[in-house]
Formats: structure tokens, sequence, C-alpha cells
């Protein structure tokens, strides 16, 4: 491993909270595939951990509700024949999923007026698009 995975900032993911499980990969790899466990399967206990700050972990929690099993989170990954390279791509798309999980909301959209000249151009092309329709009904070629 190419050492701590930095969530945002200065927090990173903890390796001791790191569980890793190996199994045999259906990917590429020919004989090779068949007696090596490449495929990485890496969870993170989302619901104990105290590596996140209680704001993140409550908004990692809501926002990844859906993809939890006890307040676990689990990333798979498989696309490389080397067991180190999967560890590294399952490593990285952890954080970068909690990276965005914990994300703090967009800012709200301020209402604001829509400026008369758009109004009226809106307005203006419609009606030149309903002229040009207008013009290909056959009514007048008698």
């Amino acid at each position: 491993m190419s050492g701590p995975y930095t969530i945002r900032g200065s927090v990173s993911l903890p390796e001791a909270e790191l569980m890793w499980s190996f199994s045999r990969s259906s990917g590429p790899g020919g004989q090779h595939v068949n007696t090596s466990d490449t495929q990485v399967e890496l969870r993170f206990d989302l619901a104990r951990t105290e590596a996140l700050p209680p704001v993140w972990k409550e908004r990692a929690l809501e926002r990844l509700a859906g993809r939890l099993v006890d307040g676990v989170v689990t990333v798979r990954a498989s696309e490389h024949r080397s067991q180190w390279r999967n560890r590294e791509a399952a490593a990285v798309r952890l954080a970068s999923l909690l990276a965005e999980a914990t994300a703090p909301p967009p800012r709200p959209r301020r209402a604001t007026r829509i400026p008369r000249g758009i109004n009226e151009r809106r307005l203006r092309e419609k009606k030149q698009r309903s002229e040009t329709k207008r013009g290909r009904s056959g009514r007048d070629w008698s």
C-alpha cells in the first residue's frame, strides 16, 4: 500500500480500521486467474469509526444509507491482474466515495428575476417559429 489515503484536508483513512478480504477474480489473467486470490473486497465500518469528524460521519451515514450493511461500506476491485494493484484501486475508490459523501451540501440557489430582455427574446423567437410553421400549411394553395 502506498500510505494513508486522504479523504479531504488532514482527514485520512486509518489503516487499522480497514478490513480486507481476497477471493478469486473472474477478470483477465488466463490460467493465473484460477490459482490466485486477486479480487479485493475492502470494508470500512463507517458507523463505528472515530477517524471522521462527527458532522462528516453523520453526513456520510445519511448519504450512503443505501450502500451500508450494518453501518459498513464495502468496495470491490478486480480490474487488475495483481492483488496489490486491486488493493490500491479499492482504497482509492473508498477514499473518493467518502470524500464525496462527506462534502458539504451545495449553497442554496438565490432566486433572481428573469431579465425582461430574455423573456422578450423568447417570445419573439416563439412567434417567429409559429409563423414558419403556419406558412407550411397548404390552406392558400388553391
